[in-house]
């Protein structure tokens, strides 16, 4: 069984940091890419960030600049830091991973329970 656990959200004003951790625990052979997806009330899921195993990184446009994504693969650990928080970013955040559970089985998709994250002055 692989869980996928995260913190770190919360309220912040306007041009805030926020730092969100996300790690992954229980049977895991290998994680391939790992990212971050936010929800906004009536909206759908978007991509955040992502990052590959060999650290290779994808934003979304809203975020470039403001927001970085790494990972410590020996923690199974990926982070989102969030700098210059604006309103707009207000969403529950969501933790993804591609985990291969053993060698001989194909990696699937796993997801985070989702972190409130309330920018607001």
């Amino acid at each position: 069984q692989v869980q996928l656990v995260e913190s770190g959200g919360g309220l912040v004003q306007p041009g805030g940091s926020l730092r969100l951790s996300c790690a992954a625990s229980g049977t895991v052979s290998n994680i391939n890419a790992m990212g971050w997806y936010r929800q906004a009330p009536g909206k759908q899921r978007e991509l955040v960030a992502t990052i590959t195993s060999g650290g290779v990184t994808n934003s979304a446009d809203s975020v470039k600049g403001r927001f970085t994504i790494s990972r410590d693969n020996a923690k199974n650990t990926v982070y989102l830091q969030m700098s210059d928080l604006k309103t707009e970013d207000t969403a529950v955040y969501y933790c993804n991973a591609r985990i291969q559970i053993s060698p001989y089985l194909f990696s699937q998709d796993y997801w985070g329970q989702g972190t409130q994250v309330t920018v607001s002055s």
